[in-house]
């Protein structure tokens, strides 16, 4: 497994493409169709992850398989005196292969490198496979946020933990 920084247009194109495809299979059981769609626009569109990049601190990067092929991605800013973990998505045929947990490993070695003690991500509360498996990679559950994201939609996560 290798991962590589996101850091030029065909990348964030990349990018953008796996998170269309990802969130499409993914999700379609835990929200709507349309929430979906609104999110994905809103928040992995190749200008929301440029813009993320440029002007909010944030650090991309693909994973790719020892084949060469793009399996999946994350995304982390330093926010609050903490690293947030804004994204990690796997696709469906590659998850339960290792990457989620070898990314976060990297994740915990970025984190120590900017003096930050914790990474803490949120997660949709229906979404309990994901959930169990953080918790596999010794992520705790801090709490509950109910967030109004626009167009009358809304992300009703759990905030969970993890320890450096």
């Amino acid at each position: 497994m290798q991962i590589t920084e996101v850091n030029n247009k065909e990348l964030i194109e990349k990018t953008a493409s796996l998170a269309d495809e990802i969130w499409h299979e993914h999700y379609i059981n835990l929200i709507t169709l349309s929430q979906i769609d609104y999110m994905v626009q809103k928040f992995q569109s190749p200008e929301a992850i440029s813009k993320q990049i440029s002007n909010e601190k944030y650090s991309y990067f693909l994973i790719k398989s020892d084949s060469g092929s793009f399996e999946g991605y994350f995304a982390v800013a330093p926010k609050s005196g903490c690293l947030f973990l804004s994204k990690i998505y796997v696709r469906k045929e590659s998850r339960k292969k290792g990457y989620a947990r070898k990314s976060v490993e990297f994740i915990k070695e970025f984190a120590k490198s900017l003096n930050l003690d914790n990474i803490v991500l949120t997660v949709n509360r229906e979404n309990t496979g994901s959930i169990e498996a953080y918790k596999k990679m010794n992520f705790k559950i801090r709490g509950e946020i109910n967030q109004d994201i626009g167009s009358g939609f809304y992300m009703n996560d759990y905030e969970m933990v993890l320890e450096v």
